[in-house]
């Protein structure tokens, strides 16, 4: 069911149970389900306005700040998509979109201006393939 659903977010619960080979309610149960659970937590798109500027930032962190307090610092900038903690020599993984390389040089200069960032490494994506 979380394959699909990630694929296509928006197919109806009959398309579902049809390719499920359950029932409608059935679907739905399972459903209701996994949204209180927290498996899923939202329902979103994936878009390319073709003009936008998308970045990758990783972040290193250093004691004594944490890195979910460093995390959550980041999660408040305006173009900021997506946020994880990672595992390797960075601690973070940032996701930004900007209309301009300014937006994305600016959320680069907030985040190395947050104290318990020990260094940045961005990476501007010039492609994407799905």
């Amino acid at each position: 069911m979380l394959r699909i659903l990630r694929d296509n977010a928006r197919i109806s619960y009959a398309k579902l149970a049809q390719q499920l080979g359950l029932s409608e309610s059935a679907v739905r149960k399972r459903m209701t389900k996994l949204i209180k659970a927290g498996v899923i937590k939202k329902f979103t798109i994936i878009y390319d306005t073709g003009n936008e500027i998308r970045a990758f930032i990783l972040v290193r962190t250093r004691p004594p700040v944490s890195v979910p307090e460093v995390s959550k610092k980041i999660l408040e900038l305006e173009h900021v998509e997506a946020v994880y903690e990672v595992t390797g020599d960075y601690d973070i993984l940032v996701v930004v979109r900007g209309e301009a390389i300014h937006d994305v040089n600016k959320s680069i200069d907030y985040i190395r201006g947050i104290p318990g960032v020990a260094g940045t490494n961005s990476m501007i994506v010039l492609r994407q393939w799905v």
